[in-house]
This record gives structure tokens, C-alpha cells and sequence, in this order.
């Protein structure tokens, strides 16, 4: 391995982007394959002067910020943003975020007591989350509904990570733009960003996922909604409107527990459906 890979990765896929991918005219004097650095920088809200520090591996630490705007600006797909991430880690020895030794980590395990509430809701769908919105435990109402959007892939699924950075996540959930928020409202008012947990993996996202991701954090503080209506589109079931409500359950490490009701009929006989119950099974609240 080089010892600019960083700065190399950043100059290559610079050059592999047109300006036409990024809505920028394409003159017949270009000397340049691909983009300039100007042009990367203007896209990505830096300086040349800076980009050309990052290209040449004089500067070798950038913010994750700064790599989730080159990342948005160079086009990266998901793969590449992970890529990118973990350039920089090694670039920076492994050292960027460490995490406090009195800091709790995030709790990867589920109390029985809240296990066999979790049986005893059987057919709803119900969901526990900690406090980086890992999947710690589900119902199998939940189970039938998310499975088929994707959701629970992976060894450790995770809700935020799913929503801002798959992109099966959009079609699946119509409102995005209102489950994002409320996914980063818990994350900034319940964990807090000092929390070096917190921090590592909201600078992941930041790469991962880009602007979408970013500019929530960086905006203004924003309350999570602890009961609404979530609407889904299932690829068997169809449209599903799911009231819910957001159970914090006493801990030092927080979790939360989110239960869903159908919210309408058509959306009771629909999960009715998915369970293999006789319609009635589920009854509807009709929010």
C-alpha cells in the first residue's frame, strides 16, 4: 500500500467523473480527464487549495463532514463511501474517535422481562431499539412486515443505517423524509453527540450517506415524535398506515420500544394477511 491511498483514491475518482454526471458543461478544451478541482470543490463547499492538500497527502486527516461532501460531490456509491471511510481510519492509525473508557457502550442484549413483553404483543409488530437504533429484539409481526423491505439484512441490522443508507429504503417508506428526521431526533436530544458511541457512528453516517445524513445533524434540534402514524409499502400487503407509540424503557443505556396498531382496515386485514389470521384478528384504530 501506498502511503497517499487516500489522496489517490479522492484524484482517481475525481478523473473517472464526467461533467456531465454532475450537470456541469463538458467544453471541447479540457484537458483534465473527468472533473477539475475546482469543480470538485465548488460541488463539495471546500477550497482547491485544501482538495489539492487532500490529493497530495499533505493533509491526511479531513473532517467527516469534508468526506461526506467529496463523497456526495465524486458521485461514491455506498461501497466506495465504505471504502473511503476506511482510507481515512487507517490514514489516521485507527485513533480518530476513541472511545472514553468510562463511555457505556451501546447495549447489544434484551432484558427477558422486555422479552417476554415482546412475546406477549404477538401478533403486532413490535421493535426494540438502543440507542444507535441497532434491532436488538422484534416480533414476528415486525419480522413479517421489514423483513421483505430489507431491513433486518445484515448480521446487526440497524434502522438508521438501513434508512439513509439503502436504497430500498425510499420506496419502502413513503414519508423518508419524516422517518429521518425523527431517526436523527432521537439520535442528537436522547443520546447526545458527545457520546463517543454516538459520535463514531454518526460520523460513519455522515460518509455513508452524505448531505441527507448530515444536514439533519448539523440542523437545528429537532423532538422526536414518540406516536404518529408510519406509512409503508409492502410488496405483498401493499400501502400500510401503522399507528405507533414509543415506549422508553428504564435503563442507564437507553432503549426504546416501538409498538404498532393498524391504523385504518384495510391496512387490519392486510396484516391480518401476513400473519395467517381470519380478518378481525388485529383491530384497526382508525387515526
Amino acid at each position: 500500500m501506498s502511503e497517499n491511498e487516500l489522496g489517490a483514491f479522492l484524484r482517481t475518482r475525481r478523473e473517472a467523473v464526467t461533467p456531465t454526471e454532475v450537470g456541469l458543461p463538458s467544453g471541447p478544451r479540457r484537458r483534465t480527464p473527468g472533473l477539475r478541482r475546482s469543480e470538485v470543490a465548488t460541488l463539495a463547499g471546500i477550497s482547491v487549495e485544501y482538495l489539492a492538500r487532500l490529493e497530495q497527502g499533505r493533509d491526511r486527516h479531513p473532517s467527516p463532514q469534508v468526506l461526506g461532501a467529496l463523497a456526495d460531490a465524486l458521485r461514491l456509491t455506498l461501497e466506495e463511501r465504505i471504502h473511503l471511510r476506511r482510507l481515512e481510519k487507517e490514514t489516521d492509525g485507527g485513533t480518530g474517535n476513541p472511545c472514553c473508557p468510562t463511555a457505556v457502550p451501546p447495549a447489544d442484549s434484551v432484558r427477558p422481562t422486555v422479552r417476554a413483553i415482546l412475546d406477549s404483543l404477538e401478533p403486532l409488530p413490535a421493535v426494540l431499539l438502543n440507542r444507535l437504533a441497532d434491532i436488538l429484539a422484534c416480533t414476528t409481526g415486525y419480522r413479517r412486515i421489514v423483513e421483505p423491505l430489507g431491513v433486518l439484512d445484515g448480521e446487526r441490522p440497524n434502522l438508521a443505517r438501513y434508512v439513509f443508507t439503502d436504497e430500498r429504503a425510499r420506496a419502502a417508506y413513503p414519508e423518508w423524509d419524516r422517518l429521518a428526521d425523527n431517526l436523527v431526533g432521537h439520535l442528537k436530544t436522547e443520546s447526545m453527540l458527545d457520546d463517543p458511541h454516538v459520535r463514531g457512528f454518526a460520523d460513519e453516517l455522515t460518509v455513508f450517506a452524505g448531505a441527507p445524513f448530515a444536514d439533519r445533524v448539523e440542523g437545528a434540534p429537532m423532538l422526536p415524535r414518540r406516536t404518529g402514524v408510519e406509512r409503508l409499502t409492502h410488496p405483498e400487503a401493499g400501502g400500510l398506515r401503522l399507528s405507533y407509540e414509543t415506549l422508553a424503557l428504564p435503563d442507564t443505556d437507553p432503549q426504546r420500544l416501538i409498538v404498532y396498531v393498524p391504523a385504518d382496515d384495510a391496512t387490519s386485514v392486510a396484516l391480518d394477511r401476513l400473519n395467517g389470521r381470519r380478518p378481525g384478528g388485529l383491530h384497526a384504530v382508525n387515526a
